[in-house]
Parts: C-alpha cells; structure tokens; sequence
C-alpha cells in the first residue's frame, strides 16, 4: 500500500482540488462561528437570534453539520456574528 501525504484533510476525503478548496473554506468559517456563538456566552435562543437564523439551524452549526451550509450561507452567518471575513489569493 502506498503512503499518501495531504496538505489537510479535505485532500483526502474529496474528489477535487475545488472541493477540497470549499470545504477547507466551510470549515474554517464554521470553526469561527462556532467560537464566537461560545464567547457570547447566550442561551442558544439568543444567540440564533443574533445570528438571524432559527435554533435548530444554530444547532446545525454548533454540531458541525457542514453539509448543510454553503459557503456564502457560512460568510452571511460570519457578517452578522462581527467576523470580518478575508479571502487571501496565491497565484
């Protein structure tokens, strides 16, 4: 069996370099969503509602249900939570 190395885990569990790029992306913003909902330290009513999204989609979140997040959803969700969202390109 041959040893494979990834640069993160998307590499290894997508079909492409775009997939794995959009998930990488998700992930990141999810994981600072996720910290930020915590800091407030708010019942999970208010922290949807800061959010503007119902309670069982701030569950989604806060249990990492990735698949049901898009990456525009994740950068919406990142606006009104006060994360200033930064796209950096390397050619």
């Amino acid at each position: 069996m041959e040893h494979q190395e990834y640069a993160n885990v998307w590499d290894a569990l997508t079909d492409s370099p775009e997939e794995s790029a959009n998930m990488t992306m998700r992930s990141n913003l999810l994981i600072a969503l996720q910290l930020k909902v915590k800091s407030w330290e708010v019942t999970q009513a208010e922290a949807a509602r800061r959010l503007g999204v119902t309670q069982p989609r701030l569950n989604d979140l806060l249990r990492s249900k990735i698949d049901k997040f898009s990456l525009d959803k994740l950068i919406n969700l990142a606006i009104h939570a006060g994360i200033s969202v930064r796209l950096d390109i390397a050619a």
